[in-house]
Protein backbone atom coordinates (compact mmCIF):
# COMPACT_ATOMS: atom_id res chain seq x y z
CA UNK A 1 0.00 0.00 0.00
CA UNK A 2 1.09 3.28 -0.72
CA UNK A 3 2.71 5.76 1.99
CA UNK A 4 0.87 8.69 3.37
CA UNK A 5 0.16 11.33 1.13
CA UNK A 6 2.94 14.17 0.61
CA UNK A 7 1.28 17.18 1.08
CA UNK A 8 1.00 19.56 -2.41
CA UNK A 9 1.08 22.38 -0.90
CA UNK A 10 5.44 21.38 -0.08
CA UNK A 11 5.42 21.09 -4.14
CA UNK A 12 6.78 24.70 -4.91
CA UNK A 13 6.42 26.68 -8.08
CA UNK A 14 10.03 25.13 -9.13
CA UNK A 15 9.99 21.78 -8.01
CA UNK A 16 13.21 20.22 -8.23
CA UNK A 17 14.16 16.79 -10.63
CA UNK A 18 14.07 14.98 -7.16
CA UNK A 19 11.04 15.69 -5.26
CA UNK A 20 9.32 14.88 -9.00
CA UNK A 21 10.79 11.31 -9.29
CA UNK A 22 9.95 10.91 -5.92
CA UNK A 23 6.31 11.86 -6.61
CA UNK A 24 6.48 9.84 -9.66
CA UNK A 25 7.35 6.73 -7.93
CA UNK A 26 4.68 7.14 -5.09
CA UNK A 27 2.12 8.10 -7.95
CA UNK A 28 3.12 4.64 -9.47
CA UNK A 29 2.30 2.79 -6.60
CA UNK A 30 -1.38 4.29 -5.61
CA UNK A 31 -2.64 3.93 -8.88
CA UNK A 32 -1.26 0.23 -9.22
CA UNK A 33 -3.24 -0.06 -5.63
CA UNK A 34 -6.64 1.75 -6.89
CA UNK A 35 -5.97 -0.70 -9.96
CA UNK A 36 -5.99 -4.06 -8.34
CA UNK A 37 -9.04 -2.90 -6.35
CA UNK A 38 -10.92 -1.30 -9.21
CA UNK A 39 -10.25 -4.29 -11.53
CA UNK A 40 -12.11 -6.74 -9.25
CA UNK A 41 -14.98 -4.47 -10.00
CA UNK A 42 -14.46 -4.63 -14.09
CA UNK A 43 -13.74 -8.32 -14.26
CA UNK A 44 -16.13 -9.51 -12.05
CA UNK A 45 -18.95 -8.55 -14.57
CA UNK A 46 -17.00 -9.03 -18.00
CA UNK A 47 -18.35 -12.53 -17.97
CA UNK A 48 -21.59 -11.94 -16.44
CA UNK A 49 -22.92 -8.99 -18.70
CA UNK A 50 -23.48 -10.19 -21.76
CA UNK A 51 -25.14 -13.52 -19.82
CA UNK A 52 -27.26 -11.06 -17.72
CA UNK A 53 -28.28 -9.12 -21.20
CA UNK A 54 -29.28 -12.26 -22.95
CA UNK A 55 -31.44 -13.41 -20.26
CA UNK A 56 -33.66 -10.63 -19.89
CA UNK A 57 -33.84 -9.98 -23.94
CA UNK A 58 -33.43 -13.97 -24.51
CA UNK A 59 -31.68 -12.65 -27.49
CA UNK A 60 -28.35 -13.85 -28.50
CA UNK A 61 -27.67 -11.08 -30.98
CA UNK A 62 -28.66 -8.53 -27.82
CA UNK A 63 -25.79 -10.26 -25.38
CA UNK A 64 -23.52 -8.34 -27.34
CA UNK A 65 -25.22 -5.57 -26.19
CA UNK A 66 -23.72 -5.44 -22.52
CA UNK A 67 -20.29 -4.92 -23.91
CA UNK A 68 -21.38 -2.48 -26.20
CA UNK A 69 -22.63 -0.19 -23.85
CA UNK A 70 -19.93 -0.19 -21.76
CA UNK A 71 -17.24 0.61 -23.63
CA UNK A 72 -19.69 3.17 -25.48
CA UNK A 73 -19.93 4.93 -22.13
CA UNK A 74 -15.90 5.17 -21.49
CA UNK A 75 -16.37 6.51 -25.05
CA UNK A 76 -18.90 9.34 -24.10
CA UNK A 77 -16.75 9.87 -21.27
CA UNK A 78 -13.48 9.78 -22.28
CA UNK A 79 -12.85 12.74 -23.21
CA UNK A 80 -15.21 14.86 -19.78
CA UNK A 81 -12.53 13.34 -17.86
CA UNK A 82 -9.60 13.88 -19.74
CA UNK A 83 -11.00 17.41 -19.43
CA UNK A 84 -11.60 17.33 -16.01
CA UNK A 85 -8.41 15.96 -15.34
CA UNK A 86 -6.63 18.90 -17.55
CA UNK A 87 -8.69 21.25 -15.23
CA UNK A 88 -8.44 19.67 -11.65
CA UNK A 89 -6.10 17.19 -12.21
CA UNK A 90 -5.92 13.27 -12.43
CA UNK A 91 -7.24 13.08 -8.95
CA UNK A 92 -10.64 14.15 -10.05
CA UNK A 93 -10.81 12.46 -13.55
CA UNK A 94 -9.82 9.17 -11.88
CA UNK A 95 -11.69 9.56 -9.34
CA UNK A 96 -14.89 10.76 -11.18
CA UNK A 97 -14.83 7.58 -13.29
CA UNK A 98 -14.56 5.16 -10.51
CA UNK A 99 -17.28 7.13 -8.64
CA UNK A 100 -19.44 6.78 -12.06
CA UNK A 101 -18.66 3.40 -12.62
CA UNK A 102 -20.14 2.27 -9.06
CA UNK A 103 -23.28 4.13 -9.46
CA UNK A 104 -23.79 2.19 -12.75
CA UNK A 105 -23.01 -1.05 -11.13
CA UNK A 106 -25.69 -0.20 -8.89
CA UNK A 107 -28.30 0.64 -11.21
CA UNK A 108 -27.49 -2.55 -13.27
CA UNK A 109 -28.37 -4.66 -10.05
CA UNK A 110 -31.97 -2.11 -9.71
CA UNK A 111 -32.76 -3.05 -13.18
CA UNK A 112 -31.93 -6.72 -12.66
CA UNK A 113 -34.51 -6.87 -9.38
CA UNK A 114 -37.10 -5.01 -11.72
CA UNK A 115 -36.26 -7.16 -15.35
CA UNK A 116 -36.44 -3.66 -16.67
CA UNK A 117 -33.58 -4.21 -19.75
CA UNK A 118 -33.60 -0.63 -20.88
CA UNK A 119 -32.44 0.40 -17.22
CA UNK A 120 -29.87 -2.14 -17.36
CA UNK A 121 -27.89 -0.80 -20.44
CA UNK A 122 -28.19 2.57 -19.03
CA UNK A 123 -26.27 1.43 -15.97
CA UNK A 124 -24.10 -0.51 -18.10
CA UNK A 125 -22.70 3.11 -20.32
CA UNK A 126 -22.37 4.60 -16.33
CA UNK A 127 -20.03 1.62 -15.84
CA UNK A 128 -18.00 2.80 -19.19
CA UNK A 129 -16.50 6.12 -16.94
CA UNK A 130 -14.73 3.07 -14.87
CA UNK A 131 -13.23 1.92 -17.99
CA UNK A 132 -11.96 5.06 -19.04
CA UNK A 133 -10.60 6.01 -15.76
CA UNK A 134 -9.31 2.46 -16.01
CA UNK A 135 -7.43 3.21 -19.49
CA UNK A 136 -6.49 7.02 -18.51
CA UNK A 137 -4.60 5.65 -15.33
CA UNK A 138 -1.99 4.21 -17.57
CA UNK A 139 -1.70 7.92 -19.29
CA UNK A 140 -1.25 9.19 -15.10
CA UNK A 141 1.64 7.09 -14.40
CA UNK A 142 3.61 8.81 -17.72
CA UNK A 143 2.62 12.43 -16.77
CA UNK A 144 5.75 12.32 -14.76
CA UNK A 145 7.98 9.72 -16.08
CA UNK A 146 11.35 10.12 -17.98
CA UNK A 147 11.61 9.21 -21.36
CA UNK A 148 13.22 6.25 -21.12
CA UNK A 149 11.22 4.79 -18.70
CA UNK A 150 7.76 5.84 -20.23
CA UNK A 151 7.07 2.66 -21.27
CA UNK A 152 8.28 0.56 -17.95
CA UNK A 153 5.65 3.19 -16.41
CA UNK A 154 3.01 3.09 -18.14
CA UNK A 155 2.90 -1.20 -18.36
CA UNK A 156 3.26 -1.60 -14.52
CA UNK A 157 0.17 0.02 -13.79
CA UNK A 158 -1.45 -1.72 -16.62
CA UNK A 159 -0.02 -5.01 -14.90
CA UNK A 160 -1.71 -3.65 -11.63
CA UNK A 161 -5.08 -4.97 -13.16
CA UNK A 162 -3.95 -8.37 -13.43
CA UNK A 163 -4.83 -9.39 -9.75
CA UNK A 164 -8.27 -7.76 -9.31
CA UNK A 165 -9.44 -8.48 -13.23
CA UNK A 166 -8.31 -12.49 -13.26
CA UNK A 167 -10.08 -12.25 -9.39
CA UNK A 168 -12.77 -10.81 -11.16
CA UNK A 169 -14.64 -12.82 -13.45
CA UNK A 170 -13.97 -15.92 -10.83
CA UNK A 171 -16.42 -14.45 -8.60
CA UNK A 172 -19.45 -15.51 -10.93
CA UNK A 173 -19.87 -18.57 -8.45
CA UNK A 174 -19.43 -16.80 -5.41
CA UNK A 175 -22.11 -14.29 -6.98
CA UNK A 176 -24.87 -16.96 -7.60
CA UNK A 177 -26.09 -16.81 -3.91
CA UNK A 178 -25.62 -13.24 -3.46
CA UNK A 179 -27.75 -12.75 -6.24
CA UNK A 180 -30.59 -15.37 -4.69
CA UNK A 181 -30.20 -13.74 -1.44
CA UNK A 182 -31.28 -10.47 -3.08
CA UNK A 183 -34.10 -11.68 -5.44
CA UNK A 184 -31.82 -10.75 -8.47
CA UNK A 185 -31.05 -13.18 -11.55
CA UNK A 186 -28.26 -15.45 -10.88
CA UNK A 187 -26.25 -13.73 -13.59
CA UNK A 188 -26.10 -9.86 -11.10
CA UNK A 189 -24.90 -11.31 -8.27
CA UNK A 190 -21.05 -10.55 -9.60
CA UNK A 191 -22.08 -6.76 -9.93
CA UNK A 192 -22.69 -6.68 -6.31
CA UNK A 193 -18.91 -6.68 -5.90
CA UNK A 194 -18.58 -4.43 -8.83
CA UNK A 195 -20.32 -1.66 -6.87
CA UNK A 196 -17.60 -1.93 -3.30
CA UNK A 197 -14.32 -2.47 -5.69
CA UNK A 198 -15.16 0.78 -7.73
CA UNK A 199 -16.10 3.14 -4.43
CA UNK A 200 -12.91 1.80 -2.64
CA UNK A 201 -10.83 2.43 -6.07
CA UNK A 202 -11.91 6.16 -5.47
CA UNK A 203 -11.22 6.18 -2.00
CA UNK A 204 -7.60 5.25 -2.97
CA UNK A 205 -7.20 8.19 -5.83
CA UNK A 206 -8.94 10.74 -3.97
CA UNK A 207 -7.07 10.07 -0.70
CA UNK A 208 -3.48 9.07 -1.60
CA UNK A 209 -3.08 10.63 -5.20
CA UNK A 210 -1.16 13.31 -3.47
CA UNK A 211 0.23 15.95 -5.16
CA UNK A 212 -1.33 15.70 -8.56
CA UNK A 213 0.86 13.85 -11.13
CA UNK A 214 -0.39 16.27 -13.77
CA UNK A 215 -0.71 19.50 -12.08
CA UNK A 216 2.96 18.83 -11.22
CA UNK A 217 3.94 17.75 -14.50
CA UNK A 218 2.50 20.97 -15.77
CA UNK A 219 4.41 22.85 -13.23
CA UNK A 220 7.73 21.25 -14.25
CA UNK A 221 6.51 22.05 -17.72
CA UNK A 222 6.16 25.56 -16.95
CA UNK A 223 8.93 25.95 -15.16
CA UNK A 224 11.22 25.11 -18.09
CA UNK A 225 9.81 26.77 -20.65
CA UNK A 226 10.35 30.24 -18.80
CA UNK A 227 13.60 29.12 -18.00
CA UNK A 228 14.25 28.50 -21.89
CA UNK A 229 12.74 31.84 -22.94
CA UNK A 230 14.40 33.93 -20.12
CA UNK A 231 17.84 35.18 -21.99
CA UNK A 232 21.05 34.56 -19.46
CA UNK A 233 22.42 38.28 -19.73
CA UNK A 234 19.02 39.68 -18.26
CA UNK A 235 18.07 37.37 -15.71
CA UNK A 236 14.88 37.51 -13.58
CA UNK A 237 13.78 41.15 -15.57
CA UNK A 238 13.25 40.07 -18.42
CA UNK A 239 11.49 36.55 -17.77
CA UNK A 240 8.45 38.42 -15.74
CA UNK A 241 8.33 41.75 -17.94
CA UNK A 242 7.10 40.52 -20.95
CA UNK A 243 3.23 40.43 -22.13
CA UNK A 244 1.19 38.89 -20.25
CA UNK A 245 -0.14 35.40 -21.40
CA UNK A 246 -2.50 34.83 -24.17
CA UNK A 247 -5.79 33.31 -22.47
CA UNK A 248 -6.20 29.69 -22.64
CA UNK A 249 -7.95 28.12 -25.27
CA UNK A 250 -11.04 26.02 -24.70
CA UNK A 251 -11.18 22.22 -24.58
CA UNK A 252 -12.62 21.90 -27.88
CA UNK A 253 -10.04 24.19 -29.55
CA UNK A 254 -7.45 22.13 -28.23
CA UNK A 255 -8.78 18.58 -29.47
CA UNK A 256 -8.46 20.47 -33.18
CA UNK A 257 -5.26 21.06 -32.26
CA UNK A 258 -4.35 17.23 -31.08
CA UNK A 259 -6.45 16.26 -34.08
CA UNK A 260 -3.86 18.06 -36.61
CA UNK A 261 -1.00 17.35 -34.52
CA UNK A 262 -1.33 13.86 -34.89
CA UNK A 263 -1.89 13.66 -38.52
CA UNK A 264 1.10 15.64 -38.92
CA UNK A 265 3.12 12.79 -36.58
CA UNK A 266 3.21 9.54 -38.91
CA UNK A 267 4.81 7.95 -34.88
CA UNK A 268 1.21 9.49 -33.38
CA UNK A 269 -0.97 7.86 -36.08
CA UNK A 270 0.65 4.86 -35.90
CA UNK A 271 0.08 4.46 -32.43
CA UNK A 272 -3.07 5.50 -32.43
CA UNK A 273 -4.61 3.01 -34.99
CA UNK A 274 -2.43 0.45 -33.03
CA UNK A 275 -4.36 1.43 -30.13
CA UNK A 276 -8.19 2.07 -31.92
CA UNK A 277 -7.96 -1.46 -33.78
CA UNK A 278 -6.19 -3.48 -31.06
CA UNK A 279 -8.91 -2.94 -29.07
CA UNK A 280 -11.91 -3.17 -31.23
CA UNK A 281 -10.47 -6.88 -32.44
CA UNK A 282 -9.62 -7.77 -28.94
CA UNK A 283 -13.80 -6.74 -27.65
CA UNK A 284 -15.15 -8.64 -30.69
CA UNK A 285 -13.96 -11.56 -30.08
CA UNK A 286 -14.36 -11.42 -25.81
CA UNK A 287 -18.02 -10.20 -25.97
CA UNK A 288 -19.37 -13.29 -27.63
CA UNK A 289 -16.79 -16.13 -25.80
CA UNK A 290 -19.68 -16.56 -23.25
CA UNK A 291 -22.09 -17.12 -25.38
CA UNK A 292 -20.41 -19.67 -27.40
CA UNK A 293 -18.83 -21.28 -24.40
CA UNK A 294 -22.47 -21.27 -22.65
CA UNK A 295 -24.22 -22.78 -26.12
CA UNK A 296 -21.76 -25.66 -25.71
CA UNK A 297 -22.52 -26.87 -22.37
CA UNK A 298 -20.04 -25.02 -20.20
CA UNK A 299 -21.00 -23.57 -16.69
CA UNK A 300 -20.44 -20.31 -15.39
CA UNK A 301 -17.55 -21.30 -13.66
CA UNK A 302 -15.92 -22.03 -16.88
CA UNK A 303 -17.18 -19.10 -18.54
CA UNK A 304 -15.58 -16.82 -15.39
CA UNK A 305 -12.20 -18.98 -15.75
CA UNK A 306 -11.82 -18.74 -19.21
CA UNK A 307 -12.49 -14.50 -19.31
CA UNK A 308 -9.82 -14.91 -16.40
CA UNK A 309 -7.17 -16.12 -18.67
CA UNK A 310 -7.70 -13.76 -21.17
CA UNK A 311 -7.05 -10.77 -18.76
CA UNK A 312 -4.40 -12.67 -17.52
CA UNK A 313 -3.11 -12.14 -21.29
CA UNK A 314 -4.16 -8.79 -21.16
CA UNK A 315 -2.41 -7.35 -18.39
CA UNK A 316 0.10 -10.34 -16.22
CA UNK A 317 2.88 -10.20 -18.84
CA UNK A 318 2.67 -6.26 -19.46
CA UNK A 319 5.79 -5.48 -17.62
CA UNK A 320 7.42 -7.89 -19.83
CA UNK A 321 5.76 -6.15 -23.06
CA UNK A 322 6.76 -2.66 -22.00
CA UNK A 323 10.31 -4.18 -20.98
CA UNK A 324 10.29 -5.03 -24.64
CA UNK A 325 8.87 -2.02 -25.85
CA UNK A 326 11.70 0.36 -24.35
CA UNK A 327 14.36 -2.68 -25.56
CA UNK A 328 13.55 -3.35 -29.10
CA UNK A 329 11.32 -0.49 -29.78
CA UNK A 330 7.37 0.55 -30.15
CA UNK A 331 7.22 -0.30 -33.84
CA UNK A 332 8.20 -4.03 -33.24
CA UNK A 333 6.48 -4.90 -30.45
CA UNK A 334 2.83 -3.53 -32.04
CA UNK A 335 3.94 -5.48 -35.00
CA UNK A 336 4.55 -8.50 -32.96
CA UNK A 337 1.01 -7.80 -31.05
CA UNK A 338 -0.42 -7.92 -34.68
CA UNK A 339 1.31 -11.65 -35.22
CA UNK A 340 -0.23 -13.01 -31.85
CA UNK A 341 -3.92 -11.36 -32.24
CA UNK A 342 -3.84 -13.27 -35.75
CA UNK A 343 -2.59 -16.67 -33.96
CA UNK A 344 -5.44 -15.80 -31.04
CA UNK A 345 -8.35 -15.50 -34.00
CA UNK A 346 -7.00 -18.75 -35.90
CA UNK A 347 -6.94 -20.73 -32.37
CA UNK A 348 -10.32 -19.16 -31.34
CA UNK A 349 -12.32 -19.46 -34.45
CA UNK A 350 -11.16 -22.78 -35.30
CA UNK A 351 -11.88 -24.03 -31.48
CA UNK A 352 -15.55 -25.00 -32.13
CA UNK A 353 -16.69 -26.75 -28.71
CA UNK A 354 -12.53 -27.53 -27.67
CA UNK A 355 -12.85 -25.46 -24.50
CA UNK A 356 -9.23 -25.64 -24.11
CA UNK A 357 -8.53 -24.42 -28.03
CA UNK A 358 -11.10 -21.29 -26.80
CA UNK A 359 -9.08 -20.31 -23.56
CA UNK A 360 -5.48 -21.02 -25.35
CA UNK A 361 -7.51 -18.56 -28.23
CA UNK A 362 -8.38 -15.75 -25.22
CA UNK A 363 -5.50 -15.82 -23.79
CA UNK A 364 -3.16 -15.19 -26.93
CA UNK A 365 -5.90 -12.11 -27.96
CA UNK A 366 -5.38 -10.64 -24.27
CA UNK A 367 -1.41 -11.20 -24.97
CA UNK A 368 -1.92 -9.00 -28.18
CA UNK A 369 -4.15 -6.72 -27.07
CA UNK A 370 -1.36 -5.64 -24.68
CA UNK A 371 1.60 -5.51 -27.09
CA UNK A 372 -0.96 -3.18 -28.88
CA UNK A 373 -1.85 -0.56 -25.63
CA UNK A 374 1.45 -0.83 -24.46
CA UNK A 375 3.21 -0.28 -27.16
CA UNK A 376 0.75 1.91 -29.25
CA UNK A 377 -0.18 4.24 -26.52
CA UNK A 378 3.69 4.74 -25.28
CA UNK A 379 4.59 5.95 -29.15
CA UNK A 380 1.28 8.04 -29.52
CA UNK A 381 3.12 9.92 -26.26
CA UNK A 382 6.03 10.45 -26.94
CA UNK A 383 5.27 11.57 -30.83
CA UNK A 384 2.76 14.00 -29.47
CA UNK A 385 4.23 17.64 -28.15
CA UNK A 386 3.79 18.05 -24.33
CA UNK A 387 1.12 20.76 -24.92
CA UNK A 388 -1.40 18.47 -26.85
CA UNK A 389 -0.98 15.57 -25.00
CA UNK A 390 -3.85 15.25 -22.77
CA UNK A 391 -6.34 15.97 -25.40
CA UNK A 392 -4.83 13.16 -27.70
CA UNK A 393 -4.68 10.61 -24.82
CA UNK A 394 -8.42 11.29 -24.51
CA UNK A 395 -9.30 11.09 -28.11
CA UNK A 396 -7.41 7.87 -28.38
CA UNK A 397 -9.29 6.36 -25.28
CA UNK A 398 -12.35 7.61 -26.62
CA UNK A 399 -12.35 6.16 -30.09
CA UNK A 400 -10.74 2.83 -28.95
CA UNK A 401 -14.15 2.81 -27.05
CA UNK A 402 -15.96 3.41 -30.02
CA UNK A 403 -14.18 0.76 -32.05
CA UNK A 404 -14.51 -1.50 -29.24
CA UNK A 405 -18.22 -0.60 -29.03
CA UNK A 406 -18.92 -0.87 -32.83
CA UNK A 407 -16.92 -4.59 -32.46
CA UNK A 408 -19.26 -5.78 -29.70
CA UNK A 409 -22.41 -4.48 -31.30
CA UNK A 410 -21.60 -6.10 -34.54
CA UNK A 411 -19.87 -9.24 -33.04
CA UNK A 412 -23.90 -10.60 -31.73
CA UNK A 413 -24.98 -10.14 -35.23
CA UNK A 414 -22.09 -11.54 -37.03
CA UNK A 415 -22.19 -14.77 -35.04
CA UNK A 416 -26.20 -15.31 -35.67
CA UNK A 417 -24.86 -14.77 -39.83
CA UNK A 418 -21.98 -16.79 -40.07
CA UNK A 419 -20.99 -18.16 -36.40
CA UNK A 420 -18.33 -17.88 -33.94
CA UNK A 421 -15.52 -19.00 -36.24
CA UNK A 422 -16.88 -16.06 -39.13
CA UNK A 423 -16.73 -13.76 -36.40
CA UNK A 424 -12.93 -14.69 -35.73
CA UNK A 425 -12.23 -14.80 -39.37
CA UNK A 426 -13.86 -11.00 -39.69
CA UNK A 427 -11.47 -9.51 -37.04
CA UNK A 428 -8.41 -10.64 -39.49
CA UNK A 429 -9.56 -7.09 -41.37
CA UNK A 430 -9.19 -5.10 -38.61
CA UNK A 431 -5.63 -6.45 -37.96
CA UNK A 432 -4.13 -6.19 -41.59
CA UNK A 433 -4.60 -2.13 -41.59
CA UNK A 434 -2.19 -2.15 -38.65
CA UNK A 435 0.93 -4.54 -39.89
CA UNK A 436 0.42 -2.31 -43.28
CA UNK A 437 1.03 0.94 -41.50
CA UNK A 438 3.78 -0.27 -38.97
CA UNK A 439 5.39 -1.43 -42.20
CA UNK A 440 5.05 1.80 -44.01
CA UNK A 441 8.18 3.44 -44.73
CA UNK A 442 8.55 6.92 -42.99
CA UNK A 443 10.86 9.68 -42.66
CA UNK A 444 13.70 8.79 -40.13
CA UNK A 445 13.35 12.12 -38.28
Amino acid sequence: MAQSPIPEQSIGQDPDPATVATVQRRTVRVLMSAQVVAGIGMGSMLSSGSLLVGRLTGSEAAAGLATTFITLGAALLGIPLAALSRSRGRRAGLGAGWLLGAAGSLLVLVAARLGWFPLVLVGMLLIGSATAANLQSRYAAADLAEDAHRARALSLVVWATTAGSVIGPNLSGPGEPVARALGLPEEAGTFVFSVGAFLIGWALISLLLRPDPLLLAAATARTAATARATPPALGRTTATSGAAPAPAASFPARLTAALRHVRAAPGARLGLVAVILGHASMVSVMTMTPIHLAHHGAELSVVGFTISLHIAGMYALSPLVGWLTDRIGRIRVILAGQVVLLCAVAVAGTAGGSQGAVVTGLFLLGLGWSCASVAGSTLLTESTAAAHRSEVQGLADTLMNLAGAGGGALAGGIVALIGYGGLNATVVLLILPVIALALAPRPRS
